[in-house]
């Protein structure tokens, strides 16, 4: 009885300190989505192509840390591997104060990733430690929990990264950056004690590769269409409507907001609709104001699409998270999160590259239609291996397996 409320108590302990861990990780992380594209093309007075370059090389380096941290989670040890992936993103902010040496600034965005592949909510910026952290939160919570904690562990991140975003208006440019590494490491000392279950050992053929290879597909397809145009929101209102720093700050912390609020609803979205039509609903709402977004010069209509879009793009992701762990073994888990996250962000990469291009030569209105388009393809797949009649593994039930219903 004394060990069973011990364990607890550590379980409670480790959940706590990684919280913390995310809150001001994320914090740091809302400070720099915003600044990084106005230091860029501001300060330094680099245009769009530049900035989607620096983009696509940071997220292609995420890719590869997300796959080889996937692998150290599984063998090495989960407790090390997020600690050295916490350490990136600080790390990352002091190279962007080499002022005006590109290269440092590349580097940093590789080591930090600087890709904006998300909202402030989904993990934007510093996407390497989120299969880690996700890994590692897994082994401390039930699994008929884990869309709760997943969803509210996610909005402590978009509020924390909303809050980042608003304190940009107090520091210049680069000092933003200072702060950023400061609030950043101050997270990382807690992760020492977060007790984890680990089940180091030589790398074994993944038993659930088939549900991993879907899952994988469909995180493709969401990078892509993820590439073509989340990063590229705030500089489209700086080239096209020239809003101020200080006021885009104002509309980040709202959109991070909202969008976090949305996380919460997570549990409620599962309950309601289940795993697939969850994502069908939210993400079809949220493609149609993306494909409006550049046709409708307005700037009012601009700002609800950027306050509302990305909390419909991250809503169902606590329920995606939840939905993978349960189909996946655990001894898989850091590498089936790992190349998730690499498939989602290659092909973010490649959607970020031809949208820096398209934006230097003012064709404002194509990515948001090519995105319209790969997220008609990302449903369908979704509807073809998850919908009504599969099992837990994505297939049609035989007459021996029970149907279980998404």
């Amino acid at each position: 009885m004394k060990d069973t409320a011990i364990a607890a108590h550590l379980r409670k302990r480790g959940i706590a300190f990684i919280g913390i861990s995310r809150i001001v990780r994320s914090v740091a992380a809302g400070m720099i989505n915003v600044a990084f594209p106005y230091y860029i093309l501001v300060d330094l007075h680099y245009g769009p192509s530049v900035i989607g370059l620096i983009y696509v090389a940071a997220t292609l380096a995420t890719a590869l840390m997300s796959f080889l941290f996937g692998i150290t989670t599984d063998t090495w040890g989960k407790r090390w591997t997020l600690i050295l992936t916490s350490a990136l993103l600080p790390i990352s902010a002091l190279f962007v104060l080499v002022r005006g040496n590109l290269w440092m600034i590349v580097a940093a965005a590789m080591l930090g990733g600087y890709s904006a592949t998300g909202s402030l909510a989904g993990g934007g910026v510093g996407g390497a430690v989120q299969p880690v952290q996700n890994a590692v939160l897994t082994d401390l919570v039930p699994k008929e929990k884990r869309t709760s904690y997943f969803s509210f562990f996610t909005f402590l991140a978009g509020a924390a990264g909303a809050g980042g975003a608003l304190l940009v208006k107090m520091f210049s440019t680069t000092d933003v950056f200072l702060v950023a590494a400061a609030i950043a490491a101050a997270g990382i000392p807690f992760l020492w004690f977060v007790e984890v279950v680990e089940r180091k050992g030589a790398l074994r053929v993944l038993k659930t590769k088939a549900t991993i290879g879907k899952f994988s597909a469909t995180g493709m397809l969401n990078g892509l269409s993820q590439g073509l145009v989340v990063p590229f929101l705030i500089p489209f209102f700086l080239i096209v409507y020239h809003i101020p720093k200080a006021q885009m700050a104002e509309y980040t912390f709202l959109s991070g907001i909202i969008g976090s609020c949305a996380l919460l609803a997570a549990p409620l979205l599962e309950r309601w609709l289940g795993f697939l039509k969850s994502t069908l609903v939210t993400r079809g709402i949220g493609t149609v104001l993306f494909v409006l977004f550049p046709f409708v010069r307005y700037l009012p209509f601009a700002v609800f699409v950027y306050l509302f879009g990305p909390a419909l793009r991250v809503a169902a992701i606590p329920i995606q998270q939840a939905e993978l762990t349960r189909r996946v073994d655990d001894d898989e888990l850091g590498r089936a999160l790992g190349v998730n996250q690499v498939a989602r962000l290659v092909a973010s990469s490649a959607g970020t590259g031809l949208s820096g291009y398209l934006l230097d030569a003012a064709l404002f209105e194509i990515p948001f239609v090519a995105y319209g388009v790969v997220m008609a393809a990302n449903l369908y797949l979704y509807v073809r291996f998850f919908g009504a009649g599969k099992d837990e593994k994505g297939r049609a039930p035989s007459s021996h397996s029970p149907q279980v219903g998404l």
